[in-house]
């Protein structure tokens, strides 16, 4: 089982992980895969970048769908405010509901 120690960062709605962690991240789990023997690669190298490319797209998407949960719950401040819903309530079930209905795995 791969295990992995990242610190999540949210900055003005950008990735949470950074290039160079992703980076990282797409080595160390091709490395950990290879070395368990749970897979085979001609070309390691390029199977990291691969596995780069599909992570960073999978984290773009999720922040994407962020997006679209904060402009949601910005049309519908007033309201939020005056029932006194709290606004992290409501984001990840606004999120959840948007992810199922887009097919998107959270």
């Amino acid at each position: 089982m791969l295990e992995f120690q990242t610190e999540v960062v949210y900055l003005n709605w950008d990735m949470r992980l950074s290039k160079i962690q992703i980076e990282h991240l797409a080595f160390s789990i091709v490395r950990n895969l290879l070395k368990d023997e749970k897979i085979l690669a001609d070309n390691k190298n390029k199977l990291v970048e691969e596995v780069n490319i599909l992570l960073t797209e999978e984290f773009l998407l999720e922040d994407k769908l962020d997006q679209e949960v904060r402009e949601l719950l910005n049309q519908h401040m007033e309201k939020i405010r005056s029932d006194n819903i709290e606004y992290q309530t409501m984001f990840k079930m606004i999120k959840t509901k948007l992810a199922r209905e887009k097919d998107i795995v959270l």
